[in-house]
């Protein structure tokens, strides 16, 4: 799916390669290295949410939901009480953007993230509510959320899945654009 995603940029002007440090974002980041001969800078503001259930299973059976001792951690699924508030992720995310931006100038930048990350920078940058429901996000595997900028302003928000079984592009504007 990675090589899939680094076929989808390849007419693109990509200068610059961002990741977070898990294994995972730098293993989906090289096919794009490779093809860009770009090195892969690591961004620790790229990292995955911090989650007191990292590595669990939420629901169904075995889950964490099943165990009333875990209940408390659940008490405000708008910051989210169980991790990282939402905000505080979209700001992070937002500045390893606007680094990338910086880096790249008058070129493009990829950041490579995962999956919580991506969306609240999204839903942030889209002028949206943080908490949502986690069944409706869209960003799958390997899938590519672009900000387009027009100086430090985000203008649109462009969404492709290159390694679906058919190409889901649509861009949405941001509210006001």
């Amino acid at each position: 799916m990675a090589e899939q995603a680094a076929r989808h940029l390849a007419d693109r002007d990509i200068t610059y390669l961002a990741s977070s440090p898990l294994q995972r974002a730098r293993e989906t980041a090289g096919p794009l290295a490779v093809q860009f001969g770009l090195d892969i800078d690591t961004d620790d503001r790229l990292v995955e949410a911090g989650n007191a259930f990292e590595g669990k299973r939420v629901a169904g059976d075995g889950g964490v939901l099943k165990h009333p001792a875990s209940w408390p951690l659940f008490r405000n699924p708008f910051r989210p009480s169980w991790g990282e508030p939402y905000k505080q992720v979209a700001h992070r995310m937002l500045a390893a953007a606007l680094h990338a931006r910086d880096a790249a100038v008058g070129h493009e930048a990829v950041c490579v993230s995962h999956q919580l990350p991506i969306v609240c920078l999204r839903r942030y940058a889209e002028g949206r509510h943080l908490w949502h429901d986690p069944r409706k996000r869209q960003c799958s595997l390997a899938s590519i959320t672009s900000l387009v900028f027009i100086d430090d302003e985000i203008v649109r928000v462009d969404y492709a899945e290159p390694s679906g079984e058919s190409p889901n592009v649509l861009s949405e504007q941001p509210p006001g654009a």
